[in-house]
């Protein structure tokens, strides 16, 4: 892990260091603690689109201990206030396939101040067949 971190742009802006062979990357920081980094996001979907970063390295959710996420949440709705958002987006993804492209675990505050800015998303809702369904519910719930 200590070669992803080493190359992990979360990670060097978390502390302070970016590439010397790129034009130094902005970091305008939000809200900060000894866990969690909180920045506007410099390619946003929408005005006040930030990102909420857990400072320990992990490239998905599982792979970050509790004690590192209890301030996500708060510090999001934090965020949420200040910008004055009205209508917003909690997002974070998990992999390539679920278009992570950091592979650092963060959460996006994205406001959605109308159709055209913010995250645009499909719903592809899929029939459901109560009897599995069931199924999926009982082997999820005996493992929580």
């Amino acid at each position: 892990m200590a070669s992803k971190m080493a190359s992990c742009i979360f990670c060097k802006i978390i502390k302070g260091k970016l590439m010397s062979s790129r034009p130094k990357i902005p970091c305008f920081k939000l809200f900060e603690n000894e866990k969690t980094l909180a920045f506007l996001d410099i390619n946003p979907l929408s005005q006040g689109h930030a990102l909420v970063v857990p400072k320990f390295h992990g490239e998905k959710l599982t792979d970050i201990p509790d004690d590192h996420l209890t301030d996500i949440l708060p510090i999001t709705k934090r965020l949420v206030k200040a910008t004055g958002a009205v209508e917003y987006n909690i997002l974070q993804n998990n992999g390539k396939g679920a278009h992570q492209e950091v592979g650092h675990v963060h959460f996006h505050m994205i406001p959605k101040p109308n159709p055209q800015e913010g995250l645009g998303i499909s719903w592809p809702q899929q029939p459901t067949d109560m009897d599995k369904l069931k199924a999926l519910f009982e082997d999820i719930k005996s493992k929580v």
